[in-house]
C-alpha cells in the first residue's frame, strides 16, 4: 500500500514538470514514505533522513515525511528533525505535488532575501529559522480514498497496484493503522473498473486490488446483491475486462471470507490461487487479546474451506509472536496450527509496542529475548514447510508472467505463478510481459528455477 501511495506521489510530481532521479545525490527534493506498523520501520525512516542531512550541505533540499509515521507523530517529526519541511499524512498524498512547489517557491524567496548564490552559503541559510519553511498536513479529509488513482508505469511493467478503499474499523489491539490511516471507507466500484482498463490500455496484465481489510470492500457504502458482498461484485467486475489476464489481492481478514468468496475462487478463472490470509496468533486466549474476532478453530475451518474448493490453493500468512501474555503454552499452539496448515509463505514479526495501543499498556510483556528466540524457531518451522511447498513444483510446468530481469541476476529473467512463487530462468526479450509454461527443475524454497530447453 506504500508503494502504491508513492507511486501516486510521484506521478503527480511528474505531471507538474519534476524529474525522477534513482541517485539521491541529484535530487533537490527528498521525500521518505513511511511506515508505524513497528518501531523499527520509524527508527530506519528517522535514521535515513538524518544520513540524507549532508545532501543540504551541497545545495538546499526540500525534505519531507509522507504517510503513517508523519500521520502519528505530525509536527513533533520538526522538532527531532528540523531540516524536514513538510509532514504529509496518510489523507493527504494528493496535495505532496503542491506542497513541494510552495516548498521550492520558499526556498528561492530564501536564496533571494539573503542574496545568496553559491554552496558555501547554505549554512547561513540553514540558521535562518525564522525563515526557514515547513507544511504540517495531517488533517482528515472526506474522499481522499479516490485520490489514489493515477499511475507512473514503465514502459516494461506488466502489473500494477489498485487502492480499493483506505482506512480500517478492525481496531486490532497491537495494531496503530485505525489512528493513522482512518476509518473504512471505499471508492465507487465504477472508477475502480475505469482505473484497471486505463492500466491493461497500457500493457498491465495483472493487478493486486488493495485495501487495509480488502474483502470488507464497500460493506459501509454497498449493498449485497444476489448473496454477494460488494467485494466480490467487485471483483466479477475487474473479471470482466477485456485482457486482463490476473487479479490479486491483499490483505484480507478472515472474517470477510465467506462462502461467496470462496466460490469466486472457482468461478472466476483471472482470480488467481493465492490467498495472503493473517492468522496473527493460534492460541485463542491470545487472539482475543488481539481482538482478532476469530477462534483457531475458525481459521482452521477456513483454510479447509478454501482448500477443499480450490486444492491448489497458495496461502501466506502473518504472524505474531510474544504479544503481550503470551506464554509457552500459547506460543506451542501458535507452532502447532502453523504445522498444520503448512503455510507457502509466512512473514513472523516480534511483537512491537505502538504508542497508544491498548496492547502496549497490557501487562505481561514478553522479555525482548524470549520473542527472539520464538521468532527463531517459528521462522525455521515456516522455511522447512516452503521447501516442502516448493519441491512439489519440480518438475512440473507451471504458468507464469514473466516481470522482467531478476533482482539477483540481472542476467536472467523472473516471473511469478499464479500461487506468487518466483520462478527464475533464462529467457530473452520475446519473454518479457508474457503468460507462458516453464518447466520446473530445481526449488530452493521460495523460489523456483525454470528449464530453459522448453521455451520456443
Amino acid at each position: 500500500m506504500n508503494e502504491r501511495d508513492s507511486e501516486q506521489v510521484a506521478q503527480m510530481l511528474v505531471a507538474r514538470g519534476h524529474v525522477l532521479t534513482s541517485h539521491e545525490e541529484e535530487a533537490d527534493v527528498v521525500l521518505l514514505n513511511t511506515c508505524s506498523v513497528r518501531d523499527l520501520a520509524e527508527q530506519k525512516a528517522l535514521g535515513k533522513m538524518g544520513m540524507l542531512r549532508s545532501l543540504s550541505r551541497q545545495r538546499p533540499i526540500v525534505y519531507g515525511f509522507l504517510g503513517c509515521m508523519a500521520q502519528s507523530r505530525g509536527e513533533s517529526l520538526l522538532r527531532s528533525t528540523p531540516h524536514v519541511n513538510l509532514v504529509v499524512g496518510t489523507q493527504k498524498f494528493h496535495r505532496v505535488a503542491e506542497y513541494v512547489d510552495q516548498a521550492l517557491s520558499q526556498q528561492a524567496a530564501r536564496r533571494l532575501h539573503f542574496g545568496e548564490t553559491s554552496p558555501s552559503s547554505v549554512d547561513s541559510l540553514s540558521r535562518a529559522d525564522d525563515l526557514r519553511f515547513s507544511i504540517v498536513d495531517v488533517e482528515a479529509e472526506a474522499g481522499s480514498q479516490s485520490s489514489i488513482r493515477d499511475h507512473t508505469l514503465t514502459p516494461a511493467q506488466v502489473t500494477s497496484f489498485v487502492s480499493i478503499m483506505q482506512g480500517c474499523n478492525m481496531h486490532c489491539t497491537f495494531c496503530i493503522v485505525p489512528y493513522t490511516r482512518g476509518s473504512e471507507r471505499s471508492r465507487p466500484t465504477q472508477e475502480i473498473v475505469e482505473e484497471v482498463r486505463s492500466l491493461v490500455s497500457q500493457g498491465v496484465k495483472e493487478v493486486t486490488l488493495l485495501g487495509q481489510i480488502v474483502n470488507l470492500y464497500g460493506r459501509n457504502e454497498l449493498p449485497k446483491q444476489d448473496g454477494k458482498s460488494p467485494f466480490v461484485q467487485l471483483l466479477e467486475a475487474v473479471h470482466d475486462v477485456p485482457d486482463l489476464e490476473r487479479i490479486r489481492f491483499t490483505s484480507p481478514h478472515p472474517i470477510g471470507f465467506k462462502s461467496d468468496l470462496i466460490e469466486a475462487f472457482a468461478r472466476l478463472p483471472k482470480l488467481v490461487e493465492h490467498i495472503h490470509l493473517p492468522l496473527q496468533s493460534g492460541s485463542n486466549p491470545i487472539l482475543k487479546r488481539m481482538h482478532r474476532t476469530y477462534t483457531a478453530e475458525k481459521y482452521l475451518a477456513l483454510v479447509g474451506s478454501i482448500r477443499d474448493r480450490c486444492p491448489e490453493m497458495a496461502i501466506t500468512t502473518d504472524i505474531i509472536v510474544g504479544f503481550p501474555g503470551e506464554t509457552e503454552d500459547d506460543y506451542s499452539k501458535t507452532r502447532q496450527l502453523v504445522d498444520q496448515v503448512g503455510f507457502d509463505n509466512a512473514f513472523v514479526f516480534k511483537y512491537s509496542t505502538r504508542k497508544d495501543t491498548p496492547a502496549a499498556e497490557m501487562a505481561d510483556q514478553v522479555p525482548e529475548p524470549v520473542k527472539e528466540e520464538r521468532n527463531h524457531d517459528l521462522l525455521n518451522l515456516v522455511n522447512s514447510w516452503a521447501r516442502r511447498r516448493g519441491e512439489a513444483f519440480v518438475g512440473r510446468n507451471v504458468e507464469i508472467l514473466c516481470e522482467g530481469p531478476s533482482k539477483t541476476n540481472p542476467n536472467r529473467l523472473m516471473g511469478r505463478t499464479r500461487g506468487n512463487k518466483i520462478v527464475v530462468f533464462e529467457g530473452s526479450e520475446r519473454h518479457l510481459r508474457q503468460l507462458f509454461p516453464v518447466r520446473i527443475n530445481r526449488s530452493t524454497g521460495y523460489t523456483l528455477y525454470g528449464d530453459p530447453a522448453i521455451f520456443s
